[in-house]
């Protein structure tokens, strides 16, 4: 086996895609948090190429924007076929000794480990042009891999010239190619454009290289599913759930108990340790991290969390948030970025809270919104509470409210800040607390009550007058 070469990686998205009705680039939409293009970036990446090239065309701006930092771009200014994108990419390829290896950009089931298999295949025999050939259903619209002795690759035929015998071949060119940097100078000048398509075929290189005599090489690996690429909005959710159903396949064979997979959704930037339990229609995106033990779901959604272990989210949706160790969230819960929960700490059914800590064991059982507030260790909120913290007269913006450890507030409590509650503080049902509480003192702050005799009779009266 011969030593491994220096690899760039060169991907084709200029595509318009006008079959998705959209004005955003196809290789933009979005599946499961990343973008078409980035599933394929993140399938190369592993490889560690020496470059990445990326060649845009339509909405070249918009995608260029969207890469990531080390990325380089090429411009292909007129659309004329993969093999007029690959010449776009060349002057990014200057100066530049070894295998270059040509992914279609809109290939999002690519894996990792059917690229690595093209370029070992194409080092280790040492191929001038190699080809990844995947088996597939021969009604799939796809080029067929014309294969000689020895793997050889004679030509790669597209399915519009292709003849009927051709069209029975079951090895289908998948978009994935590998090429000698300097054959692949040599030979990209020499393409024509006499084809069904009127363009310039990327698929020809490999026949020029063959009738050069270098060696070619078709290497048979990956799926059929790789063979789909993204065309429509239908194309789009097809990928969407295989691309799902690989993610929760190998959560589950991690340790990871699921339970209906067909509705939950988890991102591939999400982490999720053994023994913790996704329970149905449980989504999970961004930088979200579950730690053993913890229960998420049935209905939940959670977007750049951190659940800790032995924790339970029912039912709720939480967005920046950190929940402890033993905590409870819902049912029917809402926690906004900013919210930290801590060990055996309760946010339960119908709260909301946002930019707020609650100690540990603290409780906020139900139909409250807790806002910009610090709670202490083992306090209770009642059951309907506010805190009120948005004061425009005092010019400052919103202000926040501390209540301390061991504090009972009563059901219906409206705290206007800035206040403080101390330790061991309590309030009075239906109370307005605007100042501060001192440590186990009872603030009560409502009207007086009054009752009017005989309201309702007079009241009946004057409504039927």
């Amino acid at each position: 086996m011969s030593a491994a070469r220096h690899l760039a990686v060169v991907v084709l998205a200029a595509g318009k895609g006008t079959r998705m009705k959209s004005d955003l680039p196809k290789v933009l939409h979005p599946i499961l948090g990343r973008t078409v293009l980035g599933w394929v970036l993140a399938a190369v990446e592993p490889l560690a190429a020496e470059r990445v090239i990326v060649v845009t065309g339509h909405g070249s701006e918009l995608v260029e924007a969207s890469l990531p930092d080390g990325v380089v771009t090429a411009r292909q200014v007129e659309q004329r076929g993969s093999g007029d994108a690959v010449a776009a990419a060349l002057p990014a390829l200057e100066g530049f000794s070894g295998d270059v290896l040509v992914v279609n950009g809109d290939g999002a089931l690519f894996t990792t480990a059917t690229m690595r298999a093209v370029v070992d295949g194409h080092q280790s025999r040492g191929s001038v042009a190699t080809a990844l050939a995947i088996p597939g259903d021969v009604a799939l619209p796809y080029g067929r891999v014309l294969r000689g002795a020895e793997d050889r690759i004679e030509r790669i035929v597209e399915a519009a010239d292709a003849t009927p015998e051709q069209l029975a071949i079951n090895e289908l060119n998948a978009g994935v190619y590998a090429f000698d940097a300097d054959v692949l100078r040599g030979a990209v000048p020499r393409l024509s454009d006499d084809n069904a398509n009127g363009e310039l075929y990327i698929t020809d290189l490999l026949g020029i290289a063959d009738s050069d005599g270098g060696r070619t090489l078709g290497v048979v690996a990956g799926g059929e599913e790789e063979l789909l690429g993204i065309n429509t909005r239908l194309d789009v959710a097809v990928v969407e759930d295989l691309l799902r159903t690989r993610i929760l396949e190998q959560l589950m064979l991690s340790g990871v108990a699921i339970s209906m997979p067909e509705t939950v959704l988890v991102e591939p930037t999400v982490r999720v340790a053994p023994d913790a339990h996704l329970l149905p229609g449980t989504i999970l995106r961004g930088s979200t991290r579950i730690a053993a033990g913890a229960i998420i779901g049935p209905a939940s959604e959670l977007v750049d969390t951190t659940v800790e272990a032995g924790a339970t989210v029912e039912r709720s949706v939480v967005r920046e948030a950190r929940i402890g160790t033993n905590a409870l969230v819902g049912p029917f819960a809402f926690l906004r970025p900013n919210t930290q929960l801590h060990e055996d700490a309760k946010a339960g059914a119908f709260v909301e809270l946002k930019n707020t800590v609650v100690g540990r064991n603290s409780k906020v059982p139900h139909l409250s919104y807790i806002g910009d507030t610090t709670i202490g260790t083992d306090t209770n909120i009642g059951a309907g509470n506010i805190t009120a913290n948005y004061r425009p007269e005092l010019g400052r913006g919103k202000q926040r409210t501390t209540i301390g450890s061991k504090v009972r507030t009563g059901s219906n409590t409206v705290l206007v800040a800035p206040v403080t509650l101390g330790n061991g503080a309590w309030t009075g049902a239906g109370s307005v607390v605007v100042k501060d509480v001192p440590a186990g003192a009872l603030a009560i702050a409502r009207a007086h009550q009054k009752n009017i005799e005989g309201y309702a009779e007079r009241t009946m009266e004057g409504a039927s007058s």
